[in-house]
């Protein structure tokens, strides 16, 4: 979950509605593959985040009761073999992009876990093995999925409130062209923009949505599923606008 403390108590967003939301961005970028890589690479954006495991023990909880931001759990080899299972049904396309993600997320964690180690050798292998049956080139492969982690970035400071206050500019990653990108917001409440501007269209709206809780702590596990069950739901909106 991404987790925001608002003034009303905690806005939850699940990380497979970001990954939506990453998608959202994606579907944006003015096509740079042929149609089944793009399907692919707009599937892998949507999907990245999926597996997720069940609550069990606190999982979804802080020490102090608070609900968990993703940042605060550690890395789940489950989830991430589960990712890569469930990516193979949709092909090797799909399954390399989601692969060329995982090794850039968990490489730094070589070298702690033999299992760990171990999943990172079988994506590197794996890698290799879908260049050469797809034929192709390691270096269009990294450009598309320079730009699923781009539009990840992109969505994860959207979905965090990470936008800078005062028309601040905001890094957000290096795009597929080679380029740096920064996004603000002039004003407030107002069209959020990119620079330099990627995208296909000179405005659009994106969305995700969010659940609220009022409550603050809670005993464990079951009580805060059951408070995320009952919850109202609020979309998220915002306006991309080139500046």
């Amino acid at each position: 979950m991404i987790v925001n403390h608002v003034p009303t108590g905690w806005q939850i967003i699940y990380q497979q509605a970001h990954a939506l939301l990453a998608a959202q961005l994606l579907h944006q970028w003015p096509a740079f593959l042929p149609c089944d890589q793009w399907v692919g690479l707009l599937a892998a954006a949507a999907q990245h985040d999926d597996e997720q495991q069940s609550w069990d023990g606190h999982y979804g909880l802080t020490p102090a009761g608070a609900p968990a931001n993703f940042t605060m759990k550690e890395f789940s080899l489950e989830q991430a073999t589960g990712v890569m299972k469930a990516a193979r049904f949709q092909g090797r396309w799909r399954s390399l992009l989601t692969s060329l993600h995982l090794s850039t997320l968990y490489e730094s964690l070589r070298g702690q876990k033999a299992e760990t180690d171990a999943f990172l050798d079988e994506q590197q292998a794996s890698q290799k093995r879908w260049l050469r049956e797809l034929q192709i080139k390691k270096a269009d492969a990294q450009r598309a999925y320079t730009l699923l982690h781009w539009c990840d970035r992109l969505s994860l400071i959207l979905c965090r409130h990470e936008l800078p206050e005062m028309g601040r500019a905001l890094e957000i990653y290096q795009g597929p062209d080679g380029q740096g990108y920064q996004v603000l917001r002039p004003e407030p409440e107002g069209p959020v923009r990119v620079q330099p501007w990627p995208f296909r269209d000179k405005q659009f709206i994106v969305s995700v949505e969010a659940t609220v809780l009022h409550q603050l702590q809670f005993t464990d596990d079951a009580e805060l599923a059951a408070a995320l069950r009952e919850a109202p739901i609020e979309l998220l909106t915002w306006v991309l606008t080139k500046g």
